[in-house]
């Protein structure tokens, strides 16, 4: 990716993205476009204004927040893979965070609607919680849960990414889970074991000498200057480089100003650039754009342009096996990219090679 003659930088994006799904329990809610079974089910808008979702932005958080399983099954179809355009960015697929995840590490998940794989199989398990994986390219699991094997093997069966996260594995199990087919970490060093010399957990899986030949573990990293420490930045970059992706974290919050906003069925505070679950200390979540990220990641890292760049587009299109069409400026690709200034602030956004935004003379100033 190089920079084209002009003092504007300019990015490769994928005009798209991965759409996050806290998966806990639905609230009733009336201001939803759909029902079900006499519930209004809250669903958030895929997209966010194109000057707010430059491509490579992962985008806004969508809470699935309770009968869990007829109301996942009901949300989940109506989010579909699509292109973008000048009505927004474009969706990959879902990320589907929960409810297979561990009650020691939930973060902002309610734990009473936390699941487990029963032992009637795990794709009975992943089916009744989640209906049609049609629309799915990421689901976090935790890979200590009895019966995760099998999860991680029928989700690759179907071409669905296996992230692992919210998680108490060590490291051994982190390995086992590789070895089936898991490739991603969700947000490194947030909900899951801290690194201890003994036993690194899912942290080590940076550094494994037990990685299957041919595979590479990617993880997310949270660059928005709260989640994680610089100095746990530098170490997770400097240990795999190649592996790093920048992720937001954002919750529909994100662009709104200070005060209490719901996320799903509970209430969430915006406290500077703090999101926490309303009346603790528990994060839930960011406000942070990805553009933000890309230029906090550069600065606390030192890495070149081209490095906090490639975190933010062609690193994910690896991830997800898209890179013939995404994440690249290679020919045949996709047309979707983003002109930067030399402080990495969004001057303008293309998508599919069609202008869809640009900074006006006001913004500028």
């Amino acid at each position: 990716m190089t920079a084209p003659p002009i003092t504007s930088k300019m990015t490769v994006g994928t005009a798209v993205k991965v759409v996050s799904v806290t998966v806990s329990a639905l609230p009733a809610a009336t201001s939803s476009p759909f029902t079900m079974a006499g519930t209004r089910v809250p669903l958030i808008t895929v997209a966010l204004p194109i000057k707010m979702a430059p491509p490579f932005t992962t985008g806004p958080s969508i809470t699935v927040l309770p009968p869990i399983a007829m109301a996942i099954s009901t949300v989940l179809p109506q989010v579909k893979v699509q292109d973008g355009g000048p009505h927004g960015a474009g969706v990959l697929g879902l990320h589907l965070e929960g409810p297979f995840i561990s009650a020691k590490k939930k973060g902002a998940h309610p734990e009473r609607f936390l699941r487990t794989f029963s032992g009637g199989g795990a794709a009975a398990d992943l089916i009744d919680v989640y209906g049609g994986l049609d629309n799915v390219a990421v689901v976090t699991l935790a890979p200590e849960l009895e019966g995760s094997q099998s999860a991680v093997d029928e989700l690759r069966r179907r071409g669905v990414t296996v992230s692992l996260g919210h998680s108490v594995a060590d490291l051994s199990q982190a390995e086992d889970a590789v070895r089936h087919g898991a490739s991603f970490i969700t947000h490194l060093f947030n909900a899951m074991l801290p690194f201890h010399h003994r036993d690194p957990g899912i942290v080590g899986l940076l550094t494994s000498d037990q990685i299957p030949p041919g595979r590479m573990v990617f993880y997310g990293m949270i660059a928005d200057g709260i989640h994680t420490n610089p100095a746990a930045l530098r170490i997770a970059h400097r240990a795999h480089p190649a592996g790093l992706v920048l992720v937001t974290d954002a919750v529909a919050a994100t662009g709104l100003p200070p005060g209490r906003r719901t996320l799903g069925q509970q209430d969430v505070e915006i406290c500077g650039p703090h999101v926490y679950v309303a009346g603790t200390q528990t994060l839930s979540g960011s406000i942070a754009t990805m553009d933000a990220c890309v230029r906090h990641f550069k600065g606390a890292t030192g890495c070149s342009v081209e490095e906090a760049l490639e975190a933010a587009s062609l690193h994910p299109a690896q991830l997800l096996g898209i890179t013939e069409r995404k994440g690249t400026l290679d020919f045949g690709s996709h047309a979707d990219f983003v002109l930067l200034d030399d402080e990495l602030n969004v001057e303008a956004t293309f998508i599919s090679g069609q202008e869809v935004w640009r900074k006006t003379a006001e913004e500028q100033q």
